[in-house]
């Protein structure tokens, strides 16, 4: 397995952590909020909002990401070494893009988030 591979697998986790950020920063997540843990995320506010956010846009993202290191993969066209830089850079980006999300950094939040982008284009590219 390439080390690209590895970052899908990797890019994956991102959102938990963020998902434990929200649940579990200050007063946290109850066995009682399990029955409805959407319910729970609703309502939080501040940071642990921004953090609830950050796990869903990666949820939304990560299967982009996926599909670009795939492709770049069974097209044959692109060397591993690309690959695996962009998929790093990607990986890089997500973790970035959550801590300044949780932070309240918006504007470089979205520049980051662009790199993100900026990352799956260049490996549908690599595999052209």
């Amino acid at each position: 397995m390439t080390f690209a591979y590895w970052c899908i697998f990797l890019v994956y986790l991102v959102p938990y952590g963020a998902a434990y950020y929200a649940k579990f920063k200050g007063s946290g997540f109850t066995p009682e909020d399990n029955r409805d843990p959407r319910s729970f995320l609703g309502k939080l506010e501040g940071a642990r909002a921004r953090a609830n956010a950050a796990q869903q846009n990666a949820f939304e993202i990560n299967p982009l990401f996926a599909a670009a290191v795939i492709v770049a993969h069974v097209t044959g066209g692109a060397e591993q070494g690309t690959i695996n830089f962009w998929a790093f850079l990607f990986l890089l980006s997500r973790i970035a893009y959550t801590w300044l999300y949780i932070r309240d950094h918006a504007t470089r939040r979205s520049l980051v988030w662009a790199g993100g982008m900026f990352c799956c284009l260049c490996l549908f590219i690599a595999a052209a």
